[in-house]
């Protein structure tokens, strides 16, 4: 994949207006279309639409977007910078066998992007479960916070 295909895109001042249209044709009560070349009205699958309004969601709250397929090679700077943790502690996951990689001929460390994202659904599921457990104790000693 070209590097210019993964860089981040950002929505421009100029383009809040539009994206709130866009927001609320994906979210309206009829299934969103598109206008083929012809003028013909032509039906997005859900997956694309799925994707649309994830992807639209983020641009409004101000984040960057980048569309990277599953099977991304990331390396341990990218995967770090995804688990919002430092390189370090996630070459210490690698070693400890918690993460699957490759190494490159250059003897760098790569990650698929669809183990990085599997480990961290399983972490991010991890830490409610401890905060749930950790506010059901608070609330039985009558704690609030």
């Amino acid at each position: 994949m070209p590097a210019h295909d993964a860089d981040p895109i950002l929505l421009t001042a100029e383009e809040a207006d539009l994206l709130t249209l866009v927001r609320d044709a994906l979210t309206g009560p009829a299934a969103a279309r598109l206008l083929g070349p012809s003028g013909e009205a032509v039906q997005l699958p859900r997956s694309v639409h799925d994707v649309l309004i994830r992807v639209v969601r983020e641009l409004a709250q101000g984040n960057a977007v980048t569309v990277v397929p599953v099977h991304a090679e990331l390396t341990t700077q990218q995967a770090a910078d995804l688990l919002n943790v430092s390189r370090p502690y996630l070459i210490g996951l690698l070693d400890q066998g918690v993460l699957p990689y490759a190494r490159t001929a250059g003897n760098h460390r790569r990650l698929r992007l669809a183990d990085v994202l599997t480990y961290k659904r399983a972490r991010d599921i991890e830490r409610r479960a401890a905060l749930d457990e950790t506010s059901a104790e608070a609330e039985g000693l009558g704690l609030r916070y």
